[in-house]
């Protein structure tokens, strides 16, 4: 058992109540007077204290010593065997004459209350390709607009911001160097994403770094003919990512995930604007001076060569 965090004779308050009796001499009924709590109370984490020490002024289980009506071993790993074959809780009370609420409470007990899936996880495979530019990850990130201070910073979901709208975040990743670049525009659509393309294309051009494929989702903007345009003026291949398997283009998932903490979360907003301000700073700091876990702790800026800047 683990006592409030605000008991009154929590391990603190029994250490206290020891060296009262223990070093400075006091009676047990002052001490325990002292300590706000019982005669009795006092004599008992005495008695402990005399027997294990400081030990023995820790929270002890307040499971019984013993429980007769509690299932065998044997009768546990038969549910455990039917479990295995994926029966339901109710079919293995059926087949072994118990309460459908004792099986309940074995299989949790047993860890076994959600049935495993049919076929194992795929393997993670992780991948990184040689050179920058060899492969750009694209997605985006609908946001809502900020007209005052939301729940986030008040904590009063009750109260919303009505007609401000949304906005999206773009955001692409190199795959070589995890050189990250974002902007926020109005929109999803094909025009957006293709705009967007353009100046990803050419800040990373800024950086020396030719873009040679991209990889985005099956997004309806990244399906149109006004995408595809955009990719063959720059000569650029066109990687789609298997439905429903967001984890391919898991570089610019995880990326998005950082930018929410570390951005657009980060800090109390006023106004949409305030919030688009911010994000130029956030994308210099992760760049060049944020650590990367696939760099062995370097800014990703450090995987292009030459006398580059961002």
């Amino acid at each position: 058992m683990n006592s409030h965090q605000n008991a009154r004779l929590g391990r603190a308050g029994r250490e206290r109540l020891v060296r009262l009796v223990a070093a400075e001499h006091w009676p047990a009924a002052r001490a325990a007077a002292a300590c706000g709590v019982s005669l009795r109370t006092a004599r008992k984490w005495l008695a402990r204290f005399r027997a294990a020490g400081g030990a023995g002024l820790g929270d002890r289980s307040s499971r019984p010593r013993r429980s007769p009506r509690r299932l065998s071993p044997t009768v546990e790993g038969e549910i455990a065997r039917l479990r295995a074959a994926r029966l339901s809780g109710p079919r293995i009370a059926d087949a072994l004459g118990l309460p459908v609420s004792t099986v309940g409470k074995a299989l949790r007990r047993l860890g076994l209350s959600r049935l495993p899936p049919l076929a194992p996880p795929p393997p993670v495979v992780r991948y990184e390709r040689e050179r920058p530019g060899e492969l750009l990850h694209i997605d985006a990130k609908k946001l809502a607009g900020i007209g005052r201070a939301g729940h986030r910073v008040h904590g009063d979901r009750t109260t919303r911001a009505r007609g401000v709208g949304w906005e999206v975040l773009h955001v692409a990743v190199d795959d070589a160097s995890r050189v990250a670049y974002a902007e926020l525009r109005p929109d999803e659509t094909a025009r957006s994403a293709a705009a967007f393309l353009e100046a990803a294309v050419a800040w990373y051009a800024a950086l020396g770094v030719r873009v040679e494929r991209v990889m985005t989702d099956n997004a309806f903007c990244y399906t149109q003919r006004t995408y595809a345009a955009a990719l063959a003026a720059h000569g650029i291949r066109h990687r789609r990512t298997r439905p429903y398997t967001p984890r391919t283009n898991g570089k610019a998932e995880r990326f998005i995930q950082t930018a929410l903490r570390e951005w657009a979360y980060a800090a109390p907003y006023d106004s949409s604007g305030q919030r688009a301000g911010a994000l130029g700073p956030f994308l210099a700091a992760y760049n060049t001076t944020r650590p990367h876990t696939a760099h062995g702790r370097r800014p990703p800026i450090t995987r292009l060569q030459g006398e580059q800047r961002v």
